[in-house]
């Protein structure tokens, strides 16, 4: 799951099903994809257009944050 996503979409207020209606897909396979990580290059430049954010942002998973300072 994509955290950045998660929280885009939450401080924009929208659910699942807005997504997912945005992008022109069902809810369930919006949630399969936000899951999975598969999404059409299509796909990728609305959610990028719709939250103003970049790609490395908006996908970012833990493995490719930059450590926590102690």
């Amino acid at each position: 799951m994509f955290r950045n996503l998660e929280a885009e979409q939450h401080r924009n207020g929208l659910t699942d099903a807005d997504v997912a209606e945005i992008l022109g897909i069902t809810r369930t396979t919006y949630n399969a994809k936000k899951n999975r990580g598969n999404f059409t290059f299509s796909e990728i430049r609305k959610l990028l257009s719709l939250f103003r954010v970049t790609f490395e942002y908006l996908f970012e998973t833990e493995g490719d944050a930059p450590p926590q300072a102690s």
